[in-house]
């Protein structure tokens, strides 16, 4: 389906929306998508009563790279947690709990795409 750098990026950026929309119906509060620093990028910024979840989505039209919560390995965890201190930071904001969590977008060549939240993966 996205085979070009062009096409892989709208799918991800139809992912993002489609994976804030899915948060925002189960519960959560979004507070930020696509935030930007010099150390990367955050895909969504959310709030699930006092916790903070920053949430990385993983859209695929394959399973050949593996499960989506393989991609959070310790090293883009680790870049995850200097991410949400930097965003807590510029938002002068604190959090008693801050999460990792993964939504996965499988999109079948037909059909529905399936949404899986993972809650918890760093």
């Amino acid at each position: 389906m996205a085979t070009t750098a062009q096409g892989r990026r709208a799918l991800g950026q139809w992912g993002e929306q489609l994976a804030a929309r899915w948060l925002s119906e189960a519960g959560l509060v979004i507070l930020d998508r696509n935030w930007r620093c010099d150390l990367g990028e955050i895909d969504i910024v959310a709030r699930s009563g006092d916790a903070l979840v920053v949430v990385e989505v993983k859209t695929r039209t394959t399973d050949v790279f593996g499960p989506p919560e393989a991609a959070v390995t310790p090293a883009k965890a680790d870049r995850l947690r200097r991410l949400t201190a930097r965003w807590l930071a510029e938002h002068s904001l604190s959090a008693r709990e801050v999460r990792i969590d993964v939504v996965s977008i499988f999109v079948p060549h037909r059909g529905e795409p399936e949404v899986e939240h993972l809650r918890a993966v760093a």
